[in-house]
């Protein structure tokens, strides 16, 4: 909104200022979820969980080396939900911060149920803690995608 006073009056301020939160609050409610993305993540992070089968749990342990191709695919991913909706995941607020963390807190926590279970010869059930890891990051990563959304709605 272009203003040709220097100085504006409070009202002219004020109009200004709710017609911005208009905007806002239009733009907010038009963002849709982007569900094929958010699975995108899900499917990550049940990736990573099903590395576990690979691995041989105890004394002679290597972890997977391809973790670190599973946070590549978390930043293709986050690019890629940046491109087509254009929230950010720098700004996202602290909310969307925390479900973030709990998603890696939950594919650490599955990741390690999975080795005990190959440690234990149970690989087929790497299956089951693998789809819990896509259902839970999927759905975790929607709500930080929510959060993210309201924490620019009032901003």
């Amino acid at each position: 909104m272009e203003s040709h006073s220097a100085h504006p009056s409070p009202d002219e301020a004020a109009a200004a200022l709710n017609t911005l939160q208009a905007d806002r609050e239009r733009l907010a409610t038009s963002v849709h979820v982007p569900w094929a993305l958010l699975a995108a993540f899900g499917g990550v992070g049940a990736w990573w969980v099903s590395t576990a089968v690979t691995t041989r749990p105890g004394e002679s342990y290597d972890p997977p080396s391809s973790s670190w191709l599973a946070l590549v695919g978390a930043l293709v991913v986050a690019y890629l939900v940046q491109r087509e909706t254009g929230v950010r995941f720098r700004a996202m607020g602290a909310r969307a911060g925390w479900v973030m963390v709990g998603i890696l807190a939950v594919c650490l926590l599955l990741f390690s149920i999975s080795l005990g279970l190959v440690s234990m010869g149970m690989q087929w059930a790497v299956a089951l803690t693998s789809v819990v890891a896509f259902t839970a990051t999927t759905w975790l990563a929607g709500v930080a995608y929510r959060s993210a959304v309201e924490h620019l709605r009032h901003e």
